[in-house]
């Protein structure tokens, strides 16, 4: 039988959509596993504030990893398929902020 371990998304004040003190729209719904430490955070901000290493990007060549956390339905998705949803998780629908893909650059290498 398989287990999983619940991932635990990290930042400020984070809600249970993964809401922050920085980002709280409705849409705001995401979390990214950063490359550099493995840990899920709500945002850059939050990321930064915790750790006292600088974040890296995610390479083109691991975008199928499933790294994005879909605060609606607790479900990960792949960076790939968050790329390419049109601001819409894949597995619930709900809607995402479709102005995070100003932020890419910051976590997925362009």
């Amino acid at each position: 039988m398989k287990t999983t371990e619940p991932i635990i998304i990290q930042g400020t004040e984070v809600n249970e959509r993964t809401q922050c003190a920085h980002y709280h729209s409705e849409r705001d719904i995401i979390a990214i596993q950063h490359k550099c430490c493995g840990g899920f955070y709500a945002c850059i901000q939050c990321h930064n504030e915790a750790v006292s290493h600088a974040p890296q990007v995610w390479p083109k060549t691991e975008f199928q990893i499933e790294a994005i956390y879909c605060g609606n339905c607790h479900q990960t998705l792949p960076i790939a398929s968050y790329l390419s949803c049109n601001s819409t998780c894949p597995h619930c629908q709900a809607a995402f902020n479709p102005g995070c893909a100003n932020h890419y650059h910051l976590y997925f290498e362009q």
